[in-house]
């Protein structure tokens, strides 16, 4: 069983997805391979993460119909720009193994040109109009970016993929997302970004979070993931190991009350775990993708 959101140009998605940033290549495989033999059926990659190979052959190795399973890519900023976007899908779609991408979304937005940003948009705009991905949107975006990005693109992103844990909720991109009708999809959900920076302080952790589990007879994990799902949210656990991934799957079961999901947002700290997009530029993050 599983569960499916609705994005603003009708496409279906499946709510949770799974993860394979920071995969090594030689694990993503096996890793995509045993997620779909759990019974997920989205796999969230990237060009920057450089295992779109080895996530196609995953897909191709579980046995799974093409059709039945919803893939999500993004562009690196490297590739920002219309024409150069329109080749990233090339290499992505190439290195996957496809002809056709569900989600393609920009992975940062960049502040200090946004103008090559736009670009790029415009190019996921192409690639939709003519049929090479069904749904396009972005990640990372901060309000003030999506308001650029309506002014000069007509297409409405079906998703906004940023960092969200419950000690890092951004409800003010929340509601904004929710506004414009552009699903939020939360990329490190159960918040393992947050110890990334050497912090204390763990999610999985939590006395609020772990008594919630206690009362379901669940993990912590399975917990946050049912918080997510509740809200709304689409969310992408990124788990390697066979056992991992079959318990983050296992949050279709049981239900959080509104007092447990309220102790949840309260756990808000508003002290961001991952990259700052504001700092995002091609000088700070120099990273050339690859050739399929």
């Amino acid at each position: 069983m599983t569960a499916t959101l609705t994005l603003n140009n009708g496409v279906e998605m499946p709510a949770l997805g799974f993860g394979v940033f920071q995969t090594p290549p030689d694990e993503t495989t096996s890793a995509v391979e045993a997620a779909l033999t759990t019974g997920y059926r989205h796999v969230d990659t990237a060009a920057a993460y450089l295992n779109e190979r080895e996530v196609g052959e995953g897909i191709r190795r579980s046995g799974v119909d093409r059709s039945d399973v919803f893939i999500e890519s993004k562009v690196w900023i490297s590739d920002y720009g219309y024409d150069k976007t329109l080749h990233a899908f090339e290499k992505s779609a190439r290195k996957l193994g496809v002809d056709q991408i569900d989600l393609f979304i920009l992975h940062q937005p960049v502040p200090s040109s946004f103008d090559t940003t736009i670009d790029a948009y415009r190019g996921l705009e192409k690639l939709l109009a003519d049929g090479f991905v069904r749904a396009i949107g972005v990640s990372n975006f901060r309000p003030t970016d999506l308001a650029t990005l309506f002014e000069h693109t007509g297409v409405v992103p079906a998703v906004n993929q940023i960092e969200l844990h419950p000690y890092f909720t951004q409800v003010e991109k929340q509601n904004v997302d929710a506004e414009h009708g552009v699903l939020t999809q939360a990329w490190s959900p159960i918040g393992g970004i947050t110890s990334y920076r050497g912090s204390s302080r763990s999610a999985f952790d939590d006395p609020v979070i772990g008594g919630i589990a206690t009362q379901h007879g669940k993990t912590a994990a399975q917990v946050m993931l049912r918080w997510h799902l509740q809200q709304g949210r689409s969310a992408i656990p990124k788990p390697t190991r066979p056992e991992r991934i079959a318990e983050n799957f296992e949050v279709f079961d049981f239900e959080l009350s509104a007092d447990e999901l309220a102790a949840i947002d309260a756990l808000d700290t508003g002290v961001r775990g991952g990259p700052d997009p504001e700092s995002t530029s091609r000088e700070t993050f120099k990273l050339e993708i690859p050739e399929a």
